[in-house]
């Protein structure tokens, strides 16, 4: 098989720092959507933080939202455009801190998007501040010391936090730090879209990324630190899938 560019990645130069996952995750999206959806409207919702120049990547229409606020203009697209296949791509600092009540009340009401939420554990577009999902221990410019749990209080499990809410459809978090659970990744993202446009409710996929810069490792010690510590706080799997039982 030929290596080759998505179709609907442009051929713009990514900003991202080195060896930081949004460019896989991106191809990612990118693949499935080549694969299964080339003739379908795609709308993507871009959020403020790293990604907030993703409509410059791809090939089909996106939204520009407020600062947590992508999961509530997402909605409004779905509703507007029924038909069309609508995601929101978001950072931890995004979905699970000032956008927090937005995407609750979204699942809740069961709006039928996907939200795809990279999760680094980091304000990484600010300088690298303990984020909602900075694990304990973890040291950043704003926990010098690491995060302490009676201080600063514990790293929010927002999958875990959506799985009882009745109008979500599939929940699932998976990782990039290997070639296994890239794999992974790509079909939580094909699933989540084929739940979306089966009308079956949201959907939800949380990828564990690296920050390098902010992490103040290599990209290959980024990917290992995900393997040896992130994910002994933040288990991977499908943890809700309406339409297969689970």
């Amino acid at each position: 098989m030929k290596f080759k560019r998505p179709e609907c990645l442009t051929k713009e130069s990514m900003h991202y720092c080195p060896g930081c996952g949004h460019g896989i995750i991106h191809r990612l999206i990118a693949e499935v959507i080549d694969e299964d959806y080339k003739e379908s409207k795609i709308i993507g919702v871009a959020p403020v933080g790293c990604a907030v120049f993703i409509y410059d990547y791809f090939n089909f229409d996106f939204v520009a939202a407020a600062h947590g606020r992508a999961t509530a203009a997402a909605t409004g697209v779905k509703r507007s455009i029924p038909d069309a296949l609508v995601f929101s791509y978001q950072g931890d600092g995004d979905i699970a801190s000032i956008g927090t009540s937005e995407v609750i009340h979204a699942a809740t009401r069961g709006e039928n998007f996907t939200a795809i939420f990279v999760n680094n554990g980091v304000y990484a577009m600010t300088g690298g501040q303990m984020a909602p999902t900075t694990i304990p221990g973890q040291v950043t410019v704003s926990s010098p010391y690491g995060r302490d749990p009676k201080v600063q209080g514990y790293h929010i499990k927002l999958c875990e936090m959506l799985v009882p809410l009745d109008g979500v459809a599939f929940v699932a978090r998976t990782s990039i730090h290997n070639l296994k659970n890239i794999e992974l990744t790509k079909k939580a993202i094909k699933r989540a879209f084929e739940v979306q446009m089966n009308n079956e409710g949201f959907s939800i996929i949380e990828v564990l990324s690296n920050c390098p810069t902010n992490w103040g490792l290599s990209p290959w010690e980024s990917m290992k630190r995900i393997e040896n510590e992130v994910l002994k706080y933040y288990s991977l799997g499908i943890f809700k899938d309406k339409g297969r039982g689970i």
